[in-house]
């Protein structure tokens, strides 16, 4: 039970999660206005403005400087993971969703038969293409995140 007790009272992961929840939250209100549907994928789904990652990790950032000085390791291994973290999602994880659009062209244009001549069947479905940020959606997610841990480590109680 001390255990529990434990994380509920981690202000740097309790602070990490609701950056992370609050930007799938914006992240689906964002969605719903450009679309004008609901869709719940976007609540988990990783791509997309804002970038949760940046969000979480930047919240993360802040908590560990509130609760540890900017001079201590905490700061210095999550400084170090966000950067990795958002240089990740606005670099190798947009190119994967790029390529993931133009594979999904070859397989739509390789489905439909021209006079029966070739129609090669695919057993993968579409692969996802939200899933790297662009840098404005990386920098968006990465001040909602601070935001989100400069309100939260002055509320909760550390």
């Amino acid at each position: 039970m001390e255990y529990i007790t434990d994380l509920l009272g981690n202000r740097m992961l309790i602070t990490a999660a609701l950056g992370w929840a609050i930007a799938q939250v914006v992240k689906t209100i964002i969605d719903f206005a450009l679309t004008g549907k609901i869709s719940p994928e976007r609540l988990v789904g990783s791509g997309g403005m804002p970038s949760c990652h940046s969000a979480t990790v930047c919240a993360l950032c802040v908590a560990a400087g509130y609760d540890h000085g900017l001079g201590s390791p905490a700061f210095a291994i999550s400084a170090i993971l966000a950067i990795i973290v958002m240089y990740d999602a606005r670099g190798v994880r947009r190119e994967t969703g790029n390529q993931a659009e133009v594979l999904n062209q070859m397989m739509d244009f390789f489905r439909l038969p021209e006079n029966g001549e070739f129609g090669i069947q695919f057993d993968q479905e579409k692969l996802k293409v939200l899933i790297g940020h662009t840098p404005l959606q990386v920098l968006c997610g990465a001040i909602l995140g601070i935001i989100v841990g400069l309100i939260f480590m002055n509320i909760l109680p550390g």
